[in-house]
């Protein structure tokens, strides 16, 4: 099957303008702009066979194009990353069996996240939209928990049935937890990682359909699919002892340096 892999990219982040091209200091202290390392990240991948940017942004373009990226330029009117990937696929001809949507603000999503999720949609024909989660241990259980105390938009989390099908995402930290958890131990909060591996069919609907109250309210992109009863399926991934996390607000700009070093990665 072939696998297009899009980076969508914008500049006028509501949270945090121009994010795209912040600087991030990696182990020997070289910098690279957040949307080169999601770049480097993307092409770790195996089994892809074409890698885009998708923005909207001059700059951001100029940018990649600079360090060797393929550019797919989208309209502004685009509302998520997920519009964007639709809009980029059509551009090159909506011919790719799977389109994997990794962010441009996920410069630490290991390989073996997006390609669990390109080999659950081989296996599942039926399925249309698949997404990672990862099950939190305590430490990063306290992480989430500090982020909202402090009133921060974090990490976004999971819940889902049985069969895997996602039930619902939200910024708030759920299920609901009392307990505390030691830090290296199992906690039943699952972080959703935002990258998704879409059917070409369910990727052409989305755009056409409205932004629901639920979507409007959380901000999360995923949840069109669930209110127009669209199923989603959460792949359970390790992270095998590596740290991952995406870059939401200024603050996450030093956590990720300090991952880059403790990873070592230039």
């Amino acid at each position: 099957m072939s696998t297009l892999l899009v980076i969508p990219a914008r500049y006028a982040s509501s949270r945090y303008p121009g994010k795209a091209l912040v600087p991030l200091t990696g182990a020997t202290g070289a910098k690279k702009t957040l949307i080169q390392r999601s770049w480097d990240a993307a092409r770790q991948v195996s089994g892809i066979d074409r890698v885009v940017v998708a923005t909207d942004d001059a700059r951001i373009r100029d940018m990649a194009q600079g360090f060797g990226a393929e550019v797919v330029m989208t309209s502004d009117t685009c509302e998520n990353g997920t519009e964007r990937c639709a809009e980029a696929h059509d551009a090159l001809g909506a011919r790719f069996d799977i389109v994997v949507n990794l962010q441009g603000d996920a410069p630490l999503t290991p390989p073996w996240f997006v390609e669990a999720l390109v080999a659950e949609l081989e296996a599942h024909p039926t399925a249309e939209v698949a997404t990672p989660v990862l099950r939190t241990n305590g430490r990063a259980l306290a992480g989430f928990l500090e982020d909202r105390r402090a009133g921060r938009v974090g990490a976004t989390t999971a819940v889902f049935g049985i069969e895997k099908q996602a039930l619902y995402f939200s910024k708030e930290v759920i299920p609901h937890v009392t307990e505390n958890f030691p830090p290296d131990a199992d906690t039943p909060v699952f972080h959703h990682v935002g990258v998704y591996a879409y059917r070409p069919s369910a990727l052409a609907a989305y755009p056409r359909w409205q932004a629901g109250p639920l979507e409007r309210l959380e901000g999360l992109e995923q949840l069109r699919f669930l209110e127009r009863e669209r199923p989603v399926l959460c792949v359970e991934v390790d992270a095998r002892g590596r740290q991952f996390w995406e870059l939401n607000n200024p603050e996450d700009v030093s956590r990720i340096e300090t991952m880059l070093a403790e990873m070592g990665i230039e």
